[in-house]
């Protein structure tokens, strides 16, 4: 990935539990509280446009999250954002600011996610003939639906960033995802999350 900006090391920061913003994905958002309003605007005036999403983690903030790019916003009637956020890199939280801002900043390194800036991944170890009765049957116990022509046709890495962060895992399980180093570990676990639900715990055979 070739960017036009540098990486900030302060980063607004947007804690929201249950959302995860996956390598090379986008992220719709909506936005509607003052304080979020105003980090909205507080970023689009920047060259990079950068907002750091950030799961909770009881009181404090989980150490990894994902700076994302404003690529597109709109405004609702009732004057909810409508935001579009397009992955740049994971990030390591070091320090969490307080200042004049409603909102918090958060002092952050990049070192540890040069692949994320690279080439999109792919992943060697697929096998699409088991993934995909897995996620048939995930689907249908769950009443989801997704268009499974595009599914078939996605490349590795957009097909499993995209379940990883779409799939209704717990926030905890979403930031395993999250912090997987490879596409294959993040393709592995999101694996044994869908055999686990669809075991209802771990007391039954697993699938062959």
């Amino acid at each position: 990935m070739s960017l036009r900006f540098d990486l900030p090391q302060r980063l607004p920061l947007f804690p929201l539990p249950g959302a995860v913003l996956m390598p090379r994905t986008r992220l719709p958002l909506h936005i509607f509280e003052p304080r979020y309003l105003q980090m909205l605007e507080d970023s689009l005036k920047t060259d990079h446009r950068m907002i750091g999403m950030i799961q909770p983690e009881g009181e404090a903030l989980c150490s990894i999250g994902s700076a994302g790019r404003v690529v597109a916003f709109s405004e609702g009637d009732d004057g909810r954002m409508m935001v579009s956020l397009k992955a740049v890199s994971r990030f390591r939280l070091r320090d969490v600011e307080e200042g004049f801002a409603p909102y918090l900043r958060g002092v952050v390194e990049y070192s540890d996610f040069n692949r994320d800036l690279g080439p999109p991944e792919t992943d060697p170890g697929i096998h699409r003939e088991r993934l995909f009765p897995l996620l048939h049957r995930y689907m249908e116990t769950h009443e989801l639906s997704t268009d499974w022509d595009a599914a078939e046709n996605a490349e590795d890495e957009i097909l499993i960033n995209s379940l990883a962060m779409v799939l209704p895992f717990s926030s905890g399980d979403k930031q395993a995802l999250l912090e997987s180093p490879t596409l294959g570990d993040r393709r592995e676990l999101l694996e044994g999350l869908i055999e686990f639900a669809l075991h209802g715990g771990d007391n039954e055979e697993r699938l062959q």
